[in-house]
């Protein structure tokens, strides 16, 4: 059970919630909880969604976005969060299982992509305090300065959904999967 009250329903959210929660509904096909007990805060729930839509139209491909995604939460330790990537993972970006087991991991076996999520996976470890070599590798893999100023925004949005998950204790509603450090 989560620590606030997560609306059962959209109706039960508060007023100025309800339409970014019915956007939700439409393009997702349900309201997941982790966009439910957002929607305490009207401000917060449209913050969230905005960063995550416009980083969406980012240079970033889907599926390296989903695999920074599975780096940082098993780094935060968000139960809620590795669920939640790794169905999009498999089901929207068609990530294997072995290439999902290698980002939770902070690796790919995409050799472009793994220095994308060695990147995300240093600046999630090490809040930010990265090397001179660490944004020289992710360089020379061929990502732009556009797309390395975007890894570490995706860190940032996921690290904000994963505290509040954790923080919060949102139940989870997608297919359990256990830490690797379990």
């Amino acid at each position: 059970m989560s620590r606030i009250p997560t609306p059962e329903s959209i109706k039960d959210a508060p007023k100025d919630s309800q339409g970014f929660l019915d956007d939700v509904q439409i393009q997702l096909g349900s309201v997941p909880n982790l966009f439910r007990i957002i929607s305490n805060s009207p401000v917060a729930l449209e913050g969230y969604l905005g960063l995550n839509s416009v980083l969406g139209r980012g240079e970033l491909e889907s599926e390296t976005r989903e695999r920074i995604a599975l780096a940082v939460a098993e780094i935060n330790g968000c139960g809620y969060c590795l669920a939640a990537h790794s169905y999009l993972g498999k089901n929207l970006a068609g990530l294997s299982d072995v290439e999902m087991t290698a980002n939770r991991k902070g690796r790919s076996t995409d050799a472009k992509a793994d220095a994308a999520v060695r990147f995300a996976a240093e600046i999630a470890e090490k809040r930010g305090q990265v090397m001179n070599d660490t944004i020289n590798a992710v360089k020379a893999a061929g990502y732009s300065n556009a797309e390395i100023v975007e890894i570490i925004a995706h860190v940032a949005l996921n690290s904000l959904t994963n505290y509040m998950n954790e923080a919060l204790g949102t139940e989870i509603d997608f297919p359990p999967i256990q830490n690797l450090a379990a």
